[in-house]
């Protein structure tokens, strides 16, 4: 009865593994997915703002025009520069969530996730960066 347990015991931890070793189920897998769309949600939203940016940039240099009779742009304007990097910066983000949604996919096919710091430090400090530019821009203008 005791020799049978132990068979028992054996078959059940060579099915399932070593029982230190990380195991790389299901959910792991969909959190990978909805992590990589949650990436192409914001790369969708960044471009969209962008062209919308740009748009209302031509919008009011016609609006100018037709009211005027001359193009009037205020001075320092970059509504279509900040649109177009806008446009690049979504971009840019659906390839860093690409990328990221197959080294972690990768990682977790060979039971070995190491998480890493390094993308978010960027994009924080990127955020950072992009605000106070905003800020020296939007400052001026109240």
């Amino acid at each position: 009865m005791l020799q049978t347990a132990c068979r028992f015991c054996l078959l059940i931890s060579r099915m399932n593994g070593n029982p230190n070793e990380p195991k790389a189920n299901v959910s792991d897998h969909l959190a990978n997915e909805r992590t990589f769309l949650a990436w192409i949600r914001t790369s969708i939203a960044l471009m969209g703002f962008g062209f919308v940016v740009v748009k209302f940039s031509l919008f009011v240099r016609q609006l100018s025009l037709v009211v005027t009779g001359r193009v009037i742009t205020p001075p320092g304007s970059f509504s279509g520069i900040v649109g177009v990097c806008l446009v690049a910066v979504g971009a840019l983000t659906a390839l860093i969530g690409y990328l990221r949604f197959r080294r972690i996919e990768k990682q977790l096919l060979n039971k070995a996730f190491y998480p890493q710091s390094r993308l978010l430090l960027i994009l924080t400090i990127g955020v950072i960066i992009a605000n106070l530019l905003l800020l020296f821009y939007l400052l001026p203008n109240l």
